[in-house]
Order: structure tokens, then C-alpha cells, then sequence
């Protein structure tokens, strides 16, 4: 088989981040089912020896060769590369992420010339990059699709916006902030989105507090999450 062909394969399985206990994190509930005893590891996937496989290197060779000439060393710009389940992430050290998103669409051979948008990760075990920005890129021209990936510590949620390059994600990067308190540096309005403009925290860490407001639902009130009854 030819081996540019080949799936790209991990270099070191991933690093490992966190260890989990039971289905869904939770404990003391009185689970009977079983699955309370279930131990696994949460690891971060590790990065990606060459060939990458079917078009990933083109692109890769492609963008180390546009930070070449604009007089970078790719591997101070590229963290790491990761192809995981047939996709490929560019890992960016976060203060070159405007220069690698402005090459990702200008250059002729890659034209990513599509944001769809940034997603917030909170990790709270990954020490150091507790907090993740994700972007999904799409090129138009070449049919696609990958993704930027970039961390930033918990003690300083900075990250460069690149609102100037990519226009449409004035708004995710707000809701990214909004939710996940990711601070993009350089956004012509980092504003709330969905909470309250006085709203204290950040609803989608991990570590944001389970309480909440009572509902009412058709005549019956609803506890807030933290006020209701425990089945232990």
C-alpha cells in the first residue's frame, strides 16, 4: 500500500488529563446499575506522525511553507498537528493565530476563505490550557475542512481575536467570551450575548456552580438544580 495513503497515526496516544469514575462523573447516588464502577483516563490527543494521509499533508506542507516565507519557523507557530478521526486540527501557539488564519485564507493553495464559527472548551484538568478555543475553517475553492485549535491558562484567558479576518465570528467569539470567559484580545466589541451584561461567572466551565432558579412548568414548580431532592 502506498504509504501516502496511510491513516495518519498518533505519535504517543495522547496525554492524559483527568481520570473519571462511574457513567457520567456523578457519585453518591445510590447507582445499583453497575456502571458507578466504570474507571477511565481522559486523554488529549497526542500529536500526529507523518503521512498524514490524502490531502492533510498538502495542506500541511502548504502552510508550513507560507509561514517560511513570511519568515517564521513553523514549529514555533505549530504547536502540534492531530489527525483524529479522519479530521485534521492545527494546534497554534495563540499569538500567532491572526498570522495563521490571514495565511490559512489568502494563500492560493490553501483558501480557507470560511470561519463557521469558534467553539469554547473548558478542561479543568489540563493544567496550564485549562481554556480552549476551537475554529472551524472551511476552503470553498478546494472542498476542506479543518481546524484551528488554540489554549490559553485559566490565570490569563487571553486570546488574540480574529475578527479582522475573519468578519463572521464577531459574534461566536462573543458568546465564547459570553459563556467560557475567553478574553479575544483586539474584538471591536466584547460585550455578553446571552447573559445579562452584570451576570457573575462563566456558565459552561465545568467548575460553574449547579444552582439556578425555580421553573414553573403548567401550574407545578420546579427546584432550582441544587434545592432538589437526592435519591441516596
Amino acid at each position: 500500500m502506498n504509504a501516502q495513503n496511510l491513516p495518519g497515526q498518533r505519535g504517543d496516544h495522547g496525554e492524559v488529563i483527568d481520570t473519571r469514575r462511574g457513567m457520567f462523573g456523578a457519585s453518591g447516588g445510590g447507582d445499583t446499575s453497575g456502571y458507578g464502577g466504570l474507571v477511565r483516563s481522559v486523554r488529549m490527543p497526542g500529536a500526529t506522525s507523518r503521512p498524514y494521509g490524502g490531502w492533510f499533508d498538502e495542506v500541511a506542507d502548504e502552510l508550513e511553507g507560507a509561514l517560511d516565507e513570511q519568515g517564521l519557523v513553523p514549529e514555533n507557530v505549530i504547536e502540534k498537528t492531530v489527525v483524529d478521526r479522519g479530521e485534521l486540527t492545527f494546534h497554534i501557539e495563540r499569538e500567532y493565530l491572526p498570522t495563521v488564519a490571514k495565511t490559512l485564507r489568502d494563500d492560493p493553495a490553501l483558501r480557507f476563505e470560511l470561519c463557521t464559527g469558534v467553539s469554547g472548551v473548558h478542561f479543568p484538568g489540563d493544567k496550564g490550557r485549562e481554556l480552549h478555543a476551537v475554529y472551524h475553517l472551511r476552503s470553498i475553492t478546494h472542498n476542506r475542512l479543518i481546524r484551528l485549535e488554540v489554549s490559553a491558562p485559566d490565570a490569563d484567558p487571553h486570546v488574540p481575536s480574529i475578527v479582522a479576518v475573519y468578519p463572521t465570528n464577531d459574534w461566536h467569539e462573543r458568546e465564547t467570551y459570553d459563556f467560557f470567559g475567553l478574553v479575544f484580545d483586539g474584538h471591536p466589541a466584547l460585550t455578553r450575548i446571552m447573559m445579562p451584561d452584570d451576570w457573575q461567572g462563566f456558565p459552561q466551565r465545568k467548575d460553574y456552580p449547579l444552582g439556578g432558579i425555580p421553573v414553573e412548568y403548567k401550574g407545578a414548580q420546579i427546584p432550582a438544580p441544587d434545592q432538589r431532592r437526592s435519591y441516596t
